[in-house]
């Protein structure tokens, strides 16, 4: 299969590589760039836990290829702290409130919730419940989620 050249902006860092086109943006991500905190649950985009901003929108990185990033900026869950090694308000937030509990979707979240506060810096129980309906906790740890997602709304 051929290989195309792609350059993509992650985390601020320009990333250049040669790939085949079936490679998705979540694998380019985890073994091309190192970033392992882009996580693969389901493969299928169902779960949220490979959620990264694409262009300042939230996308399941398993079903974007990483040829369709060229030219693009991305950012993971490793560009979400700030420079001096310090949490996001979101990562704060989620510390703060046990919105965590394995971990694993905890990255997937983050994002997610992070764009999702952006567009709706307001919301509702009820919008946050649909607003993340599109990410899963196989540990239950949703009340605290919510909870993080809350706090984060109210301290910008």
């Amino acid at each position: 299969m051929p290989e195309l050249p792609i350059e993509v902006q992650v985390n601020g860092s320009a990333q250049r590589a040669t790939v085949e086109p079936r490679l998705t943006l979540a694998d380019f991500l985890r073994e091309r760039c190192h970033l392992t905190g882009t996580h693969l649950g389901c493969e299928h985009g169902v779960c949220g836990a490979c959620t990264v901003m694409l262009d300042g929108e939230a996308v399941r990185a398993c079903l974007v290829f990483a040829v369709q990033a060229d030219g693009a900026e991305v950012t993971t869950i490793e560009g979400f702290g700030n420079a001096d090694g310090t949490l996001s308000p979101m990562q704060e937030a989620f510390r703060d409130h046990h919105g965590l509990q394995c971990g694993f979707c905890t990255p997937g979240f983050v994002v997610s919730a992070t764009a999702f506060l952006r567009d709706n810096p307001n919301p509702t129980d009820d919008d946050i419940r649909a607003g993340l309906s599109g990410n899963l906790c196989r540990c239950t740890g949703y009340q605290g989620i919510l909870a993080a997602i809350k706090a984060a709304a109210a301290n910008p």
